[in-house]
């Protein structure tokens, strides 16, 4: 296990970037973080559902009496370099950093088949708007995070990432390519202040969950308030220790997690890895 140093960072600004911010689980982290008290940017392609949960997101402030709480829309596409780097400067002016990314945009193929009765372009789309649209976000995001010696970067990820399935190979690939980028991005800054952690919301009711065949039966979802939760504890700071592993809303808590934290550690569990066949085993 690698044996890490703490910078002297300057104090995270308690805002966060929900990207994927104009409906489904976006919109209930989004929302779910104006009520834990942090200021929020939300980011996705139609301005109309930005402002709808802009102004949902207001009414909670007006309510709690926090009115002087920020909430910003900052519209772009996320596989657009030119405009995710505009939306990231503009959430930075204007609200005084970011101290929480939160990588929630995501699709998934529009049919439930295996790869060869697929639309290979559809596989495509889904593998480029779930794993450029983080790499994008993220590596605008760095230099602030890094300038400031603190940071954190959640990437909604799924358990699709480390179990094989016989439907949906993009999302699969894309999911499995974002567990990657979490390790990365652990193993090259947390010794910089910057922390990263794949968090599964379970199974959220969402127009793409509805729609997904797979999905017809089901009578149990998890709250999209669990995601929040987890999503919260780990940009305040209460969950550093996990960072570069895998958590998922509706089974983890952070308390459950506080009291396992050393056990995953010890293990190196919840992260992405090549199994070894044994202390033998030479590709370990």
């Amino acid at each position: 296990m690698t044996t890490r140093t703490t910078p002297t960072p300057h104090p995270a600004p308690r805002t966060a970037l929900v990207t994927g911010a104009g409906r489904g689980i976006g919109r209930g982290i989004a929302l779910g973080l104006v009520r834990a008290g942090w200021d929020v940017a939300l980011v996705g392609r139609t301005r109309a559902h930005l402002d709808a949960v802009a102004a949902e997101a207001r009414a909670v402030l007006d309510a709690a009496g926090r009115g002087s709480a920020r909430v910003l829309v900052a519209q772009a596409d996320v596989v657009d370099a030119e405009a995710v780097a505009a939306a990231v400067a503009r959430v930075e002016t204007e609200l005084g950093g970011i101290g929480l990314v939160v990588n929630n945009a995501g699709v998934i193929e529009q049919r439930e088949t295996d790869l060869a009765a697929d639309d290979v372009e559809d596989v495509w789309r889904v593998i480029e708007v779930n794993v450029r649209g983080p790499l994008l976000v993220t590596h605008a995001v760095l230099p602030g995070m890094l300038a400031r010696g603190s940071g954190h970067v959640v990437n909604i990820n799924s358990g699709s990432g480390h179990r094989p399935s016989p439907v949906y190979t993009g999302y699969g690939i894309s999911k499995g390519a974002l567990a990657r980028l979490t390790t990365m991005l652990d193993r090259q800054y947390a010794d910089r202040g910057v922390r990263v952690l794949d968090v599964a919301p379970g199974v959220v009711v969402t127009d793409m969950t509805q729609a997904m065949p797979l999905h017809d039966e089901r009578s149990e979802w998890t709250p999209v308030e669990a995601t929040v939760e987890l999503v919260d504890a780990f940009g305040s700071g209460r969950l550093d220790a996990l960072s570069g592993r895998f958590v998922r809303a509706g089974t983890d808590t952070p308390e459950t997690l506080a009291a396992v934290a050393d056990r995953i550690l010890a293990a190196d569990a919840r992260t992405l890895r090549l199994a070894a066949y044994g202390d033998d085993d030479p590709v370990a």
